[in-house]
């Protein structure tokens, strides 16, 4: 009695003799994967794949074979498209700049703000409850017809271009966001504590940050410090050197942050560097961000005018 043909399980119409050696189902040519024994069919294939676990750094970041650095560059051009939203609506910097209080008059004067009720004196900042100028002065410049200009801007995006790529890269894309925007509020929070009188804008902060951030992964991975240290010094200089018209606390808050993070990310114990782990210190370091935010508030309202 002659045997019944078999065919192909995904193309009934194909008759064929070969087998999956995984799930032993017959398979034609355009099913076949070729395996270290034998045939795979299409569908075990996809299955092994997902049971791989993807390669990651010693930070928690995914390796991809993708270089392009998507985050970086969105960054970027947030900060550009608000610098040309300045230039035609220059009132933004007033407005969304990092101002920790002030009261106005009815004539439109800025006083420093020194707790209790001004009558007939407007309250604004983050003192009156606007928390989101902790953020968005890090998306902010100097006008072009402030000290240092436009360049203000140019610097910023060179040094978070040259920065971003090294970190994104060693943090993946969830992490280095993250760490960008952390570092914006922690050194938008040190303005607010040492200076709350001082309207302050620009992304110096999250790239100080980074450079933090770059300090700490070069260490982690055994790179020449040398060149690395050099350009710290660098960093640290102009810190010092800007400070004349620039926020050195913006700076200082920023790098403070990025290391913080960093470190953590960096030198955690292995059953800590899990994403629910990491997320978990992320929150904590907010909160804490938001508590000190909360404390200097408590004590520019509830004193005397």
């Amino acid at each position: 009695m002659e045997a019944a043909a078999t065919t192909c399980y995904r193309h009934p119409s194909y008759e064929t003799y070969v087998r999956c050696t995984r799930c032993d189902r017959y398979i034609c040519p355009d099913c076949m994967r070729e395996a270290a024994v034998g045939h795979h069919c299409v569908e075990c294939v996809k299955e092994g794949q997902r049971s791989v676990r993807r390669a990651r750094t010693v930070f928690g970041g995914a390796v991809s074979s993708a270089t392009r650095p998507v985050v970086t560059q969105v960054l970027m051009a947030l900060n550009v498209l608000a610098y040309i939203g300045e230039l035609i609506r220059p009132s933004i910097v007033d407005r969304f700049g990092v101002l920790g209080a002030m009261v106005v008059d009815p004539e439109g004067g800025r006083y420093y703000y020194r707790g209790g009720t001004v009558p007939g004196y407007e309250l604004i900042g983050i003192a009156d409850g606007e928390w989101y100028r902790l953020l968005t002065g890090a998306f902010l410049h100097l006008p072009p017809d402030a000290s240092i200009g436009v360049m203000h801007l140019v610097f910023n995006m060179l040094a978070l271009w040259n920065l971003g790529r090294v970190v994104e890269g060693q943090l993946g894309r969830a992490r280095f966001l993250a760490l960008y925007l952390l570092s914006a509020a922690g050194g938008s929070v040190l303005v607010y504590l040492v200076s709350p009188d001082t309207l302050t804008v620009g992304a110096s902060g999250a790239v100080f940050g980074l450079a933090a951030s770059f300090y700490v992964i070069s260490r982690r991975l055994g790179r020449d410090m040398r060149a690395v240290n050099r350009f710290m010094a660098g960093f640290l200089l102009w810190m010092v050197v800007s400070a004349a018209f620039t926020s050195w606390q913006g700076h200082l808050g920023g790098l403070l942050t990025g290391a913080l993070v960093t470190y953590g990310l960096a030198y955690a114990p292995a059953k800590l560097r899990t994403s629910a782990a990491q997320t978990g210190g992320g929150l904590a370091l907010l909160c804490l961000l938001a508590v000190l935010v909360a404390l200097r508030t408590a004590a520019l309202t509830g004193g005397g005018a």
